[in-house]
């Protein structure tokens, strides 16, 4: 398969992304090129493709599968394996939150739990034991919070994200949508004074 220069700008850079998040550059290289293709790759392609090893594929698509991020899908008169992942970006962003959710997330919060639990909680002090408690009230939340997120059709998660961020901007008092500021007070809208 040929790369344009975007296509190859765009996943080496997931694969630094991905690397900075805690995933194997090349795992995130291989999902972003299946994202791109839109269509399902065999192994022996993606790694021509990528020029990395074929072996090292097989790992990285191995994890991508434990990730929900691939499926293994057959195609009709090709006896090799193919691999496809979803195209719908709101789709994999679902995906990643509850894995990381459910691999990071809710094991720390069942760890503080434990930890709070303990008759030797209070050897390290009322302090400490405090800020325990707060990260696993913040972590429960956050958790509550990605859940009720996650049940969100597309449209609706959009809106909430979108009204999120111009909340933030009330919140800051600068003007949002409709001039509004946290002051009450109307701003006129910039756009119609020109530059």
């Amino acid at each position: 398969m040929q790369l344009s220069e975007t296509s190859r700008r765009f996943i080496l850079h997931w694969g630094e992304m991905g690397a900075r998040w805690g995933v194997n550059r090349t795992v995130a290289q291989i999902h972003a090129l299946l994202y791109l293709a839109g269509t399902p790759l065999p192994a022996d392609e993606i790694a021509d493709t990528l020029g990395v090893a074929r072996s090292n594929v097989s790992n990285s698509i191995r994890e991508l599968q434990a990730w929900n991020l691939v499926k293994l899908v057959h195609v009709q008169g090709d006896r090799r394996d193919h691999f496809g992942t979803s195209t719908d970006i709101w789709d994999l962003a679902r995906t990643i939150v509850r894995e990381r959710k459910e691999r990071e997330i809710e094991p720390t919060i069942a760890v503080l739990k434990d930890l709070l639990s303990s008759p030797e909680l209070m050897v390290d002090g009322v302090e400490r034991a405090a800020r325990i408690r707060e990260m696993q009230v913040m972590l429960e939340s956050l958790s509550a919070w990605s859940e009720e997120m996650l049940r969100l059709d597309t449209d609706t998660l959009a809106k909430v994200l979108k009204l999120g961020a111009r909340v933030q901007k009330l919140i800051r008092g600068q003007p949002v949508d409709g001039g509004a500021t946290a002051g009450g007070e109307r701003v006129a809208d910039r756009s119609a004074a020109g530059p």
